[in-house]
């Protein structure tokens, strides 16, 4: 019997191998819905055409209601030839599993909103009321709302672009009323070489009262800013590059500046609640007849005490001679460069969303976006909604690490 030899041969290589990661697999198309705003005075839209395009590039489906854009004056046709699909029936762009809202959620709305479907929309929280948000709760809807979302900046972007433009466009406002035409006291906001600039006194450092100080100072008006915080002062300064006129909010110092104003802004916000009111009737009725208070915060409840909500279609009234405009929403007056201001914050969001599997996924790997979400498939994660409605609150955090 022969003797067979096993020979064992051993090579070894030394080449660079390439690494192979974690793919994450994307999600499929989403399926997203814009409905036309029945809300009073809403002109928004949430989505132009040009960001529907690129959604419908990215593989996701939008059906627009028909005229959805009129107000804002993007047409049918226009989103027809970006992609989307126009339809005639509320019922059934209600049907889509994402619906994006430029106005809040309303009682009408309610008998139409699908199970599980997630929404993306204003809360306005001077105007929520407890019954849509228990029915939205009992529909196990996914809620985000505009005013909470944060970005990665841990910024606000939809409310500071709701606030510039509102800042910005209260002087313009101003400006029409101080007309002789407008029963204003005919002085042009600003002035002109030899004649004293018009005096705008701004009550709040925000926002709103940073971009209509920078409207005011570009018109060549003489700026005098009250605000309760110190640190909102330094901040406006610095944001606008040089040293202004300002103040801590002293009622008496508050009131004889008033007394000698042609314009007064309110842009004195409450983030959770009402609008402080610090401008008494009685500091109202010493002002200058003819002189124009804009109330920016008439959706809080407003900082005058004279103030009454009024509409776009009838914008002012008089008490004690001074034109009084408490338009609620202002940007909706600007409703295209506002949806504008909307569909670039959401856009990327959507895309991103898509990318992930969903608004739900991108929630586990982006921290900053919980703080926008008030409902997560029916529990209320809004500890200051709970406590309001007297509701029960639910930690989010909880919620999506028990998913997993």
């Amino acid at each position: 019997m022969s003797k067979i030899k096993a020979i064992v041969s051993t090579s070894f290589s030394y080449e660079t191998q390439a690494e192979t990661l974690d793919i994450r697999v994307k999600g499929g198309g989403m399926v997203i819905g814009i409905p036309k705003e029945i809300a009073f005075q809403e002109n928004r839209v949430s989505l132009t055409p040009d960001a529907v395009a690129v959604l419908v590039n990215n593989g996701h489906s939008v059906m627009v209601e028909h005229n959805a854009g009129d107000a804002a004056h993007y047409r049918d046709a226009e989103y027809s030839e970006a992609g989307a699909k126009i339809v005639y029936s509320r019922e059934e762009v209600f049907k889509a599993p994402i619906l994006l809202k430029s106005a809040p959620v309303i009682e009408e709305d309610l008998s139409l909103l699908q199970f599980g479907q997630i929404i993306i929309s204003p809360l306005h929280l001077s105007v929520l009321r407890r019954e849509v948000l228990h029915a939205m709760m009992l529909k196990k809807i996914t809620a985000l709302s505009f005013e909470n979302l944060k970005d990665d900046t841990d910024n606000y972007p939809i409310v500071r672009s709701m606030s510039e433009i509102a800042g910005s466009s209260v002087m313009l406002i101003a400006a029409q009323y101080l007309s002789s035409a407008n029963y204003g006291k005919g002085v042009l906001l600003g002035g002109i070489t030899g004649i004293a600039p018009t005096k705008v006194v701004i009550i709040g450092a925000g926002i709103v009262g940073e971009y209509a100080a920078r409207a005011a100072l570009a018109l060549g008006a003489s700026v005098k800013l009250f605000d309760s915080n110190i640190s909102r002062l330094k901040r406006l300064e610095n944001a606008i590059g040089h040293r202004l006129w300002t103040s801590v909010l002293e009622p008496k110092l508050l009131a004889k500046q008033l007394k000698t104003c042609e314009v007064a802004v309110g842009a004195l916000a409450n983030e959770s609640g009402r609008s402080p009111l610090v401008v008494t009737e009685e500091m109202v009725s010493g002002m200058r007849q003819g002189s124009v208070i804009i109330d920016a915060t008439i959706d809080r409840g407003g900082c005058f005490e004279t103030s009454e909500v009024t509409s776009h279609e009838s914008p002012i009234f008089l008490k004690y001679g001074v034109i009084h405009y408490c338009v609620p929403n202002i940007p909706s007056g600007f409703a295209r460069t506002a949806s504008q201001a909307i569909s670039n914050v959401l856009t990327p969001l959507l895309v991103e969303a898509g990318d992930e599997g969903g608004i739900e996924k991108l929630v586990w790997h982006q921290l900053h976006l919980r703080n926008g979400i008030y409902l997560f498939r029916g529990h209320l994660t809004n500890f200051y909604l709970s406590q309001r409605f007297d509701l029960k609150y639910t930690d989010l955090n909880l919620l999506i690490a028990s998913q997993r």
